[in-house]
């Protein structure tokens, strides 16, 4: 959530950068302001009618204790009723101005930061870095659905047939291989990146999803609960940057490194006119999240240290990737700055993202009250960052297309053997 003090003292500001996102946001700033000014009069008068009525009822108790004539003291006590109907009009007013202002403000997205590049849609995205370089394979490279099917790992019919067209269903070795690639990815960012692990429920309450900015947004896209205010985790990032919604932090316990495995379900994945063949785009995917809560004046160096966790992920994995920086017009809605980290997947012929790494700045700890209290004693929000270290499915892909053979068989990167029980190929049984 923006800072309403921003939008007060800089209003031009705020327009400019939200106009860079293309999204028309920036209408709504005057919107805004004219609503907090509103807000600010009626609080200055509420104050002014409590003091008046303050001093009323002073009044009362001395003029009783004088025992002055009761005409007197009844007029000081309609006077004081009349204000206190005042005040609790004045009190709901601004309670309903309150709302509003809490109503546009959770739908505005945050200001792309100084450094990101202008631009519409992914085709402005700069590229920052390639590793590797693209697999030769010496062969025409299938796609994963058939290297997985014909090897008896993956089995879409079956998964449509229990859920739904955008499903995945492993089986044996394709099970295994992504039960390895998880704990891999757990012991990688513990183990070499100092981020503690946790473990989160996969249902979710409605504050949190406000909290780091799914709602009231994008309600559409999430599955909720028939009977109970619950949501099913889009992404670890919603339960675990919501582990210290409204608390107050120490500074020395700054930077906190969280990771996190969940399944994640996103009900937009597979819609009509996307990617639906084989695993690109799914409703439920595995994913290694990765979050962090700073200080603001550190957050940017911390930003492009997650970047590169999340890289040595592909590198440990021999994957061909590349690092792009989202422009203005592709930017998450709680963004300040992403990376998008691409893996190269020989049978779509394509790069596809298995890696988004944000800075949030403040954005979302306004929303869930998170802050630190600094040497001096004051209380500021923290920033806040997240990143996929990695998104399973894609990787999967990437994975299966990158090491297939010729006779059909899929060898895997030694990192893995330790997580397969030493085994280093897929073949046919």
């Amino acid at each position: 959530m923006l800072d309403i003090k921003l939008i007060r003292e800089n209003p031009e500001l705020v327009k400019q950068r939200l106009a860079t996102r293309g999204r028309g946001d920036e209408a709504r700033v005057a919107e805004i302001a004219a609503l907090d000014e509103k807000r600010r009069k009626l609080a200055t008068e509420g104050d002014n009618f409590k003091a008046e009525r303050n001093k009323g009822s002073k009044e009362f108790g001395a003029a009783k204790a004088k025992n002055m004539a009761e005409k007197y003291l009844a007029a000081i006590r309609d006077n004081t009723i009349e204000l206190g109907k005042t005040i609790a009009a004045n009190d709901a007013e601004i309670a309903a101005l309150d709302a509003k202002l809490q109503d546009i403000l959770l739908n505005i997205p945050n200001l792309p930061h100084e450094s990101v590049t202008v631009g519409k849609d992914a085709a402005d995205n700069p590229v920052v870095r390639l590793w590797g370089e693209k697999p030769q394979l010496g062969f025409a490279p299938k796609p994963h659905w058939e290297i997985g099917e014909k090897l008896g790992i993956l089995d879409f019919p079956r998964a449509t047939k229990i859920s739904g067209s955008g499903f995945i269903l492993y089986k044996g070795a394709g099970a295994r291989l992504e039960r390895a690639l998880i704990n891999m990815l757990l012991d990688l960012h513990t183990r070499e990146h100092g981020y503690t692990e946790v473990s989160p429920p996969f249902l979710i309450n409605r504050q949190s999803m406000i909290g780091t900015g799914q709602l009231p947004k994008f309600e559409e896209d999430m599955y909720r609960l028939r009977d109970d205010e619950l949501y099913l985790a889009p992404t670890a990032e919603v339960p675990v940057c919501n582990m210290h919604r409204e608390e107050i932090l120490r500074e020395e316990q700054l930077p906190i490194y969280y990771c996190a495995y969940t399944p994640c379900f996103r009900r937009e994945a597979g819609a009509a006119g996307k990617e639906t063949r084989g695993m690109i785009r799914v409703h439920q995917f595995d994913k290694v999240e990765m979050v962090k809560l700073t200080k603001p004046d550190t957050s940017y160096d911390e930003l492009e240290k997650m970047v590169a966790n999340a890289e040595k992920v592909l590198q440990k994995l021999g994957l061909h990737y590349r690092v792009v920086l989202l422009c203005t017009g592709d930017m998450g809605f709680a963004s300040a700055k992403t990376y998008d980290i691409e893996v190269w997947a020989p049978g779509q012929n394509a790069y596809l993202e298995v890696s988004s790494c944000s800075n949030c700045e403040d954005f979302q700890a306004r929303r869930a009250n998170i802050k630190f209290k600094g040497a001096d004693g004051k209380n500021r929000f923290v920033h806040m960052l997240n990143g996929s270290g990695t998104a399973l499915a894609r990787l999967y892909v990437a994975l299966l297309e990158t090491y297939q053979q010729p006779d059909g068989s899929v060898k895997l990167p030694e990192i893995l053997a330790p997580y397969m029980g030493g085994v280093t190929e897929i073949k046919t049984v």
